[in-house]
């Protein structure tokens, strides 16, 4: 269907006017990470004459977003932990924007955003985007917010091709990096520069003033040790980057990644305003659906919506025991008996599960004999399931459910998915899961039945409840 125009509605300031709402050191392993998620340099990429990069953050909280595809939320303001926590147990998302530093944000004010809340939401398994609203175009019209001396607009005097707004673009990269460092954003994550959008992306002071602040924004963010990222509108600050980049213009310099506001209602990465071959795979991600209420586990928080799709969210390989077998066809197993006789690929899958959560100390041998068996039955009685001479579905169960319980929903990776993926193709009948570590719709849709078999509220999402039914080995 035809796209209504957006550069005639400028997308709001991610709501800002909302009040509700090992032997690296890590400065070093965050230019490693930098790099992976960079991949090569480009043409765009060339040094600056800028100050060395400054790696000072000491915080051992992982890079973010980092790779992920998914879905996010943001709101002007940070929302409370209790907020947090209960959207993190009930809502569909994993990443939420936060601002973090500029003069022109509606919540400069910000007191729920501290150290320990970006530390507690990294640690719980929340995907931070930090965002700064500073210098804005003076054709978006509403800006200054607070007056001219506190947060001027982008400068359009032409002079040395804009170098007053490249001037401005590098003091608002280094006020950015400050906060940042400042709350344990480490380097390696991405800070999003907030360019709010206007009706004509056509006139040309407007659009190279803007240019000229966001190449300085990109190169001093990369010159620090940061990915950099720019937020607006389809229709004017994401088409002039996408027209400089598709033109190869040596004078500008685009983001490592993009923010897209355009709100169709569509969570994917596109819009007809962009050129398929921009900033993909893996540096996209877009505000679908502007501001409006949700409410998940009680709590409602007025948010816009987001899809991201940023960096490789292929989960490493995972190997057991040295390169023993887990991911089987599960039955039960039980002991030698007449012309009976157990799998010893499931044996030693058994074995090795049980090496690895249970300790389990005698060989691999496949071999379902009594020290097997001793150490079933001790897990057996240890789960509560009843003890045995038999290894049963429920048991199969229980020990793929043990271990940590992170919160797991769309846009999670990893082990913790692997163990609840593996729990899965066991418990559902007839679930089309596949072990591959990335939790996607389809291991959305087999948890959501199997929490409907078990008496939970049908919806795909792994919380506490969830992994108290599997780790009794509820089916």
């Amino acid at each position: 269907m035809p796209a209504r125009p957006v550069t005639v509605r400028s997308p709001r300031r991610l709501r800002a006017s909302l009040a509700g709402v090992a032997t690296l050191t890590t400065g070093a392993l965050a230019v490693v990470v930098t790099l992976a998620l960079l991949g090569p340099l480009r043409p765009d990429a060339a040094p600056t004459t800028d100050a060395p990069v400054d790696l000072s953050a000491k915080s051992t909280n992982p890079v973010t977003p980092g790779n992920f595809t998914g879905y996010g939320f943001d709101q002007c303001l940070a929302p409370t932990q209790k907020k947090m926590d209960a959207w993190l147990e009930h809502s569909p998302f994993l990443a939420v924007g936060i601002y973090i530093s500029g003069n022109s944000r509606a919540c400069r004010s910000q007191p729920n955003l501290t150290p320990t809340w970006v530390s507690t939401q990294l640690a719980k398994g929340w995907r931070l985007l930090p965002i700064s609203l500073g210098p804005q175009s003076s054709c978006v019209g509403r800006f200054p917010r607070y007056g001219a001396k506190i947060d001027p607009t982008i400068s359009n005097v032409s002079t040395n091709s804009y170098a007053a707004a490249r001037a401005q673009g590098k003091a608002e990269a280094d006020t950015a990096v400050a906060a940042a460092q400042a709350l344990g954003i480490v380097p390696g994550s991405t800070l999003w520069y907030d360019l709010e959008g206007w009706s004509d992306y056509r006139n040309a002071t407007c659009r190279e003033s803007a240019l000229a602040f966001l190449t300085k924004w990109t190169q001093r963010i990369r010159n620090r040790g940061y990915v950099s990222g720019v937020y607006s509108s389809a229709g004017s600050g994401m088409k002039i980057l996408d027209d400089a980049r598709a033109a190869k213009r040596a004078d500008v310099v685009v983001p490592d990644q993009i923010w897209v506001a355009r709100w169709d209602n569509v969570a994917n990465t596109s819009t007809s305003y962009l050129r398929a071959d921009g900033w993909l795979p893996g540096r996209r991600m877009k505000q679908y659906q502007g501001g409006h209420n949700e409410t998940w586990g009680g709590v409602t928080i007025n948010i816009d919506r987001n899809y991201l799709d940023l960096g490789n969210s292929t989960p490493a390989a995972e190997t057991h025991c040295g390169g023993v077998r887990v991911d089987l066809t599960y039955r039960k197993v039980m002991p030698r008996s007449g012309s009976y006789r157990p799998d010893p690929t499931l044996v030693k899958a058994l074995q090795c599960l049980l090496r690895e959560k249970a300790g389990y100390t005698g060989a691999l041998t496949g071999n379902f004999n009594k020290k097997t068996r001793a150490t079933a039955q001790a897990w057996q009685r240890r789960t509560g399931t009843g003890v045995s001479t038999k290894w049963r579905k429920k048991d199969w169960i229980t020990l793929h459910a043990a271990g940590a319980r992170p919160v797991l929903k769309i846009g999670s990776r990893g082990s913790d998915v692997r163990r609840v993926q593996r729990a899965l193709q066991i418990a559902v009948p007839g679930a089309r899961v596949v072990v591959n570590g990335v939790y996607d719709a389809r291991t959305a849709s087999a948890v959501s039945a199997y929490r409907k078999q078990v008496g939970l509220p049908a919806y795909g999402i792994v919380h506490s409840a969830t992994w108290a039914k599997l780790a009794a080995g509820a089916r």
